[in-house]
């Protein structure tokens, strides 16, 4: 077990972030495998591209090192502070203990005093911050999260992922 006291956050990554981001992801048991091998091309593009990709992270490392959860989020193109967060996700070993919740206020507090640009200077402060999710049951922890980190439900698009499976969109306004 570890502690909330024990966990470091970084934000650059690293070469291994890769297939960690792979265990995590597929602990969890939400994702199909086309979804797990998303999260790892945006690690690989974050990687390859550097900031100039738009993804930015967060990863929590326990004691040992090793990297239990993290989060992704980035601008959203043609908007004014507008950001998605696009993954956050905690190894299943070790949910329930507020790292989730951790890491989504980090990455606020980041995007709400601004990224750093890969041209040196800094991306628009961030006045919302959208997240989506499926409707399907089994997400229903997921959107319980959402509400309790202060996000409300602001669209529905029936049957976006597949018959019967909503993306449910959230928000918090930063501001």
């Amino acid at each position: 077990m570890t502690g909330p006291e024990s966990i470091t956050l970084r934000d650059e990554p690293r070469p291994s972030d890769a297939e960690a981001v792979r265990r995590i992801v597929a602990s969890t048991g939400f994702f199909h495998d086309f979804e797990v091998d998303v999260a790892v091309e945006l690690v690989a593009e974050r990687l390859a591209k550097g900031l100039a990709s738009e993804y930015y992270f967060l990863f929590a490392d326990d004691a040992s090192g090793s990297t239990i959860g993290y989060a992704c989020f980035g601008p959203i193109a043609c908007t004014v502070g507008s950001f998605d967060l696009y993954w956050v996700a905690v190894d299943a070993a070790h949910q329930g203990r507020g790292l989730g919740a951790r890491l989504m206020r980090e990455a606020e507090r980041r995007m709400a005093e601004g990224l750093p640009a890969p041209d040196g200077g800094t991306i628009a402060r961030g006045r919302r911050v959208y997240v989506e999710t499926s409707s399907r049951d089994l997400y229903a922890p997921t959107r319980s999260f959402y509400v309790r980190c202060g996000y409300t439900e602001e669209a529905r698009l029936r049957d976006f992922y597949a018959p019967g499976d909503d993306k449910v969109v959230y928000v918090r306004a930063m501001d």
